[in-house]
């Protein structure tokens, strides 16, 4: 069993191009039914049947959000295509199991003075300071993600045209802009901070850690934790709510679905749509607590 899901690993990653991190969800989604299949006693991917796959999925019950049981059923569906084309299986038996249906949660996102105290929190006399700021203020005006910002290489930065190209998921390039606060914090740390971390070494990513090497998602997430408790933010914070609340606050300030579905680099724009449903929420809060008649 653990033969085939190698092959399709290697499939989904050449010929799909699925970046690293669904990749890596993926393997562990179908790791995680393989083993829960031998426990069964299946020892083979040909004797796996449409209730094989539903037990499966009941016996996960509530130790999964809605979502990740939703992903989890596409990685399924998509193995077992994978070996209905290659001959391995006559038909999938997850071709009539149905997705999960849920209500999706809306995301949560900083309000305009938590983005600003925590903008605020970076000592940019010191390179760590300088290369915070600039991550901070470039995860804000760009609303990239997590991953894009840890990947982003010097020539993905123009700033004469004010944008970076960001290569998100399926390798796709996008032009975004940068804004002005962002490019200038951006501009400072290349010329100064990045120099002192990097020292005598060579690397083509824009964020560097203290050794001088790529800083990596966790990095990223730890400073910005840092600094949310810093900022006396305190409800729980993590580098995609930057993003949730770049797509809030332009929805909010008038941009279009269109321009934010560009910006965020989603495919499908029924994707973006929740933001809208983030921004009629929020300003009903806003209504109630400050209309005198709410």
């Amino acid at each position: 069993m653990d033969e085939l899901l190698d092959l399709f690993s290697s499939y989904l990653a050449v010929e799909r191009g699925l970046s690293a991190n669904t990749l890596a969800a993926y393997n562990a989604d179908l790791v995680d039914l393989s083993g829960y299949l031998q426990r069964q006693e299946v020892s083979k991917w040909e004797e796996v049947t449409r209730d094989h796959l539903l037990a499966y999925l009941e016996a996960l019950g509530e130790s999964l959000s809605h979502r990740s049981r939703s992903r989890r059923l596409a990685a399924i569906r998509s193995f077992f295509q994978y070996l209905q084309r290659t001959g391995r299986v006559e038909k999938s038996p997850a071709s009539r199991v149905q997705f999960p249906k849920f209500r999706a949660a809306l995301p949560r996102v900083l309000s305009s003075g938590e983005v600003e105290a925590l903008l605020d929190q970076p000592d940019t006399t010191q390179p760590l300071g300088q290369r915070d700021k600039a991550l901070l203020e470039l995860f804000y005006a760009t609303g990239l993600r997590v991953s894009e910002l840890t990947d982003l290489q010097l020539q993905q930065v123009h700033f004469d045209a004010g944008f970076l190209i960001v290569r998100g998921k399926g390798d796709k390039e996008r032009l975004v802009p940068m804004g002005e606060y962002a490019t200038e914090a951006l501009r400072d740390y290349l010329q100064e901070g990045r120099s002192r971390l990097l020292r005598n070494g060579f690397s083509q990513e824009v964020f560097l850690n203290h050794h001088g090497k790529k800083l990596s998602r966790q990095g990223v997430w730890k400073i910005i934790r840092a600094y949310a408790l810093q900022a006396g933010i305190h409800q729980s914070i993590s580098p995609h709510m930057l993003r949730h609340s770049f797509a809030t606050h332009l929805l909010e300030n008038g941009a279009d679905l269109r321009s934010l579905q560009a910006m965020l680099g989603h495919a499908d724009i029924s994707t973006t749509q929740i933001y809208t449903h983030v921004a009629r929420t929020r300003l009903k809060e806003i209504h109630e607590k400050y209309h005198p008649r709410s």
